[in-house]
């Protein structure tokens, strides 16, 4: 059976003046501040692609650099690789967002999807002018793909009259290039998961223990059958290795200090503005004493630790779970870090993809 491995694109390197440095802090929450560096995303972009990667996420927040144009650089710098954009409905008009993928996919020769999301704190949000609730969010986000897939799909002009969005006349120039996945949605609630149902090809289902996993995975496959539809489902993982399971579990334990202890001291505001704690805020986890020694131990918590082998075994049993495209988040920053990454994936493709015929007949295949 198939399996897609995905890796990442950032717009600049983790913060850090050195490799274990930049090792620890990335599982440290992510400063506002994020600069756009054109050759390292070129270069980070190349590296999925000679390690075996199939695809990789430019992830969105709403102060960081543009994530389409990051895109962009990445797919240019690159011939095979499949580049996943986030993109949050309701920063643009649909019809806009549309537009802006069919260009890039066509641009790319079909290597361009998007990954919807609606927002997960109130405060990041607001900083695009977005003042909607969650709940009003979910809600505008299945109008915004209903609009977004028809300017996709409709070859004839088309109007819309809803709740939160107005088209008259609409109808693109230009379409992606037909394939079976162009589209993923995220959003762990039950609206998120009736929204992926009704209009995503890919479902990112939330990191959780195997049983949730399966249940998650279940529920967002019978949403997506209600609608006569079919999902393919993308998990995240983080991924701490090392030659020896033994010497995995010493780099987390000096990666959790090293994490804590870099993001201490007279620099801490600057780690206490990221975004994601914002969300803890929102959730009632706002003693900032321990919010960042918290983030860094959840951030670890879930890792699967331990040599190429034993993490390329935990994979297996996320992908019998039903588990399509599998994400590797882990650190990047020496020569060994690939290495690793390298006998990863190659123990990943000789448990999923065994000859070369079905390595080729997968590079046709869409997302």
């Amino acid at each position: 059976m198939e399996l897609d491995i995905r890796g990442g694109v950032r717009a600049a390197p983790v913060p850090g003046t050195t490799p274990e440095e930049r090792q620890a802090l990335r599982f440290a929450p992510d400063p506002r501040e994020r600069d756009a560096d054109p050759e390292f995303v070129a270069r980070s972009a190349r590296e999925n692609e000679e390690d075996g990667l199939d695809s990789a996420l430019v992830v969105q927040s709403s102060s960081w650099p543009d994530p389409w144009l990051v895109a962009s650089w990445a797919l240019a710098a690159t011939s095979r690789l499949r580049v996943a954009v986030a993109h949050r409905a309701g920063t643009t008009a649909p019809t806009v967002a549309a537009r802006s993928l069919a260009t890039l996919d066509r641009l790319s020769g079909g290597r361009a999807a998007a990954h919807v999301i609606v927002g997960s704190s109130d405060a990041d949000v607001a900083r695009d002018g977005d003042t909607l609730g969650k709940t009003d969010r979910y809600r505008r986000a299945g109008e915004y793909l209903e609009v977004f897939r028809r300017y996709l799909t409709e070859r004839q002009d088309f109007d819309h009259e809803g709740e939160f969005y107005t088209v008259r006349g609409a109808r693109a120039g230009l379409l992606p290039r037909p394939r079976a996945e162009l589209l993923s949605f995220g959003g762990s609630s039950p609206q998120g998961v009736a929204l992926a149902g009704r209009f995503a090809d890919v479902y990112a289902v939330p990191p959780l223990p195997l049983t949730a996993t399966r249940q998650h995975i279940a529920r967002a496959h019978a949403a997506a059958a209600e609608a006569g539809r079919t999902l393919r489902i993308w998990r995240h993982v983080t991924v701490v290795t090392a030659p020896t399971d033994a010497a995995a579990e010493e780099r987390v334990r000096r990666i959790r200090e090293d994490a804590v202890r870099l993001t201490s001291g007279p620099d801490t505001a600057r780690w206490l503005e990221a975004v994601q704690l914002d969300r803890d805020r929102e959730r009632g986890r706002a003693d900032s004493r321990h919010q960042l020694s918290a983030y860094v131990a959840r951030s670890l918590a879930g890792a699967f630790v331990g040599s190429p082998d034993t993490v390329a075994a935990r994979i297996g049993w996320l992908r019998a779970a039903g588990v399509g495209i599998v994400q590797l988040d882990m650190p990047l920053e020496t020569d060994q870090d690939r290495e690793l990454r390298r006998a990863l994936v190659a123990r990943l493709r000789s448990a999923y993809l065994p000859s070369p015929n079905r390595r080729a007949a997968h590079a046709r295949r869409g997302w």
